[in-house]
């Protein structure tokens, strides 16, 4: 990873922040002035830091001018200004288009540690987005159904006309908006998304609209919300649907005439933002049931753009998979698997309830799991093994088997499926190879043959991701229900989904 970088004539600012990141396995860099900063950079902008922290007040140089020179060359680079409180007024009104965030003298060492993390992360997410952009494409698909929507993206490419995607969740909004994006004018611009039902009620309005300092309890610096972040460019809403009714009559007002205020201010912003929506609900429903603003659906569906499931698109599912295949065997520094007729034949009778984001996951599960370089029927993960339109006795036939009490269950039985209950459920140490420990050994063992130093992380990112989504399929996606049998909390729970990509 890259340094972060420090700036500040004060040697004692830079050792605390040193030692403090140091112990945080954070890497730094210290600089005294502005104009070294600038030098360091001149000689090679690849060796640039991955967040700078600098002071406001420094000889040779202000951490203004350094902050304008900074984004100039690299916009996307996180800076934080160190600011006495004297100063934080001034630098509230010079800041608003390019600090990150605010760190206040004297600063708290954990909180200043914990702000500069939150940086390192916005910068490794711009860093993936970038990769993402350039690397890979865009979207694929051969069926007439996806063959219309790149035709509609096409048509859009020279608007700054409102669209509505509507599809199932995991079917691929995000990538059609990010599309939108890239081919309209405001391609330059920046892109910011937004999932309006992974932020609790309470402060959605400040993630959209921002805040200024003392607007609530925390609030010490002032912040830009998506609308000031995305100005210029494109803003994504996602979920639409589940946006509060209060907050939605702020948001056509905004669409009405770009006008909006901060939490807490007493100032127009003026913003230029083009918004796309996107949801899973049928809106003309909400707006029935009174859940939804009749008039803010209007302006939001001047055109609307529907996302086919991917069982609507079956003839796209071998391309996909071969696609995320190469993909998850870049991500893992392994060789790509292929995959047998037999098994696309069989990806292709399943239901795909999660559509293009399941079979991604499938993918990146069998690069993992499956045991010889071609994939077979036998190696799809548990959910695959009973597809629709194959009789359950053929498949229970051709499936692996577990021991259990004096019944037998196939492996491949999909979550979704009941459990024999002519006995009591009892599963037997025999079961060996076929256990879900051996599988998460075997597991362990590929990812740590690899280059890979985030193991521990990845297998509970996937462990959570599957726990999770069992309870909400057991609970039929009520949150609360399932945080309740999983031992865990509300926000937890609703914090994880976001996090895991499961909204």
């Amino acid at each position: 990873m890259k340094p972060i970088w420090i700036v500040d004539d004060d040697q004692s600012i830079r050792f605390v922040l040193e030692k403090a990141l140091l112990r945080d396995d954070l890497p730094t860099r210290s600089f005294t002035n502005a104009r070294d900063v600038l030098t360091a950079l001149a000689q090679d902008d690849d060796a640039g830091p991955q967040v700078l922290v600098s002071d406001i007040r420094m000889p040779g140089g202000s951490g203004l001018d350094l902050l304008d020179k900074v984004k100039a060359r690299f916009p996307a680079l996180p800076v934080i200004i160190m600011t006495a409180f004297s100063d934080l007024d001034s630098a509230v009104s010079a800041f608003q288009g390019g600090a990150f965030e605010y760190l206040p003298k004297p600063f708290d060492i954990p909180k200043a540690v914990e702000l500069i993390r939150r940086a390192v992360e916005e910068s490794q997410r711009e860093e993936v987005s970038e990769e993402r952009d350039t690397d890979a494409p865009e979207m694929l698909g051969q069926a007439p159904a996806m063959q219309d929507v790149f035709r509609a993206i096409g048509r859009l490419s020279q608007s700054n006309v409102t669209v509505m995607i509507t599809g199932e969740s995991g079917s691929g909004k995000e990538l059609v908006a990010r599309a939108l994006h890239k081919h309209s004018p405001r391609a330059n611009g920046p892109f910011v998304a937004i999932n309006t039902a992974a932020i609790p009620k309470d402060l959605l309005e400040s993630e959209l609209f921002g805040h200024e300092r003392g607007a609530f309890t925390g609030a010490q610096t002032m912040r830009r919300g998506r609308f000031e972040q995305a100005d210029g460019g494109t803003l994504f809403l996602d979920e639409i649907g589940d946006m509060p009714f209060d907050l939605q009559t702020r948001l056509l007002r905004v669409l009405s005439d770009g006008h909006f205020y901060r939490v807490g201010g007493h100032g127009a912003v003026k913003t230029n933002v083009r918004v796309i929506a996107a949801t899973h609900q049928n809106l003309e429903q909400r707006v029935k049931e009174g859940g939804f603003r009749e008039d803010l659906f209007h302006r939001l569906n001047v055109i609307r753009l529907r996302l086919p499931a991917l069982r609507e698109r079956r003839e796209d599912i071998p391309m996909l998979t071969r696609h995320f295949l190469q993909q998850s065997a870049r991500q893992l520094g392994v060789e790509p698997k292929r995959i047998s007729e037999a098994a696309l034949v069989w990806l292709g009778n399943f239901g795909f309830p999660g559509n293009v984001r399941q079979l991604e996951n499938i993918c990146h599960w069998v690069t993992v799991m499956a045991p010889a370089q071609m994939i077979e029927p036998k190696d799809l993960p548990p959910e695959v093994g009973v597809s629709e339109g194959v009789d359950l006795n053929d498949a229970v036939g051709a499936a692996p088997t577990l021991a259990l009490g004096e019944a037998e269950l196939p492996v491949n039985l999909p979550l979704s499926s009941p459990l024999p209950a002519t006995q009591p459920v009892r599963l037997l140490a025999e079961a060996g190879e076929h256990s879900w420990e051996h599988g998460l050994e075997l597991d362990a063992s590929l990812l740590l043959k690899t280059d890979r130093t985030d193991v521990w992380d990845e297998l509970t990112r996937r462990f959570e991701s599957r726990l999770i989504s069992a309870a909400l399929a057991a609970t039929r996606g009520r949150r609360i229900e399932a945080a309740q049998k999983l031992g865990i909390g509300r926000n937890t729970i609703t914090r994880k989904i976001q996090e895991l990509g499961l909204e």
